[in-house]
């Protein structure tokens, strides 16, 4: 395996500071993949992919296994109704499989959403582009890498 990922390869462009860690096996749940990686499940930030409208979409970055908010996600968006990205779309739309996206690397009309879960923990860890493998960075890297995120409580 390489020692480089999609995720790794910009974050070296950009000169943030990371760590890559490697899963020793499949990765089935957040708890799992945190207890490996020497984490709390908190530690762990899930990208997830909304679809707004037919062609527009957003990414959502929410730390550890809780569940989003559909209400505050649409009042945020100004917007009655949202749906989750199934598999095909998140493919298609960042280039990364399930398991391994993150928000980096994905085309510049997405909106990055970024839940105020993510901010209550120094160190993280996100997708990396590759199944099995993520990136171990910290918090205020994560956000100086991204551009211009948009902060909101969507739990």
């Amino acid at each position: 395996m390489s020692e480089s990922t999609p995720v790794t390869l910009i974050l070296d462009a950009e000169n943030i500071h990371y760590r890559l860690f490697r899963h020793p096996g499949p990765v089935h749940s957040v708890e799992q993949a945190a207890r490996e990686r020497g984490q709390r499940p908190e530690q762990v930030v899930r990208s997830i992919l909304f679809r707004v409208v037919e062609g527009e979409y957003v990414m959502v970055l929410l730390a550890g296994p809780g569940q989003l908010s559909w209400s505050a996600l649409r009042r945020f968006l100004g917007r009655s109704r949202v749906t989750l990205a199934n598999e095909e779309e998140v493919l298609k739309i960042t280039g990364y499989q399930l398991g391994s996206v993150s928000p980096f690397g994905i085309p510049a009309d997405i909106r990055i959403l970024v839940d105020q879960s993510v901010f209550a923990e120094e160190e993280l860890s996100i997708g990396s582009g590759e199944r099995g493998t993520t990136v171990i960075l910290k918090t205020q890297d994560l956000i100086h890498a991204l551009s211009n995120p948009e902060i909101g409580q969507f739990r």
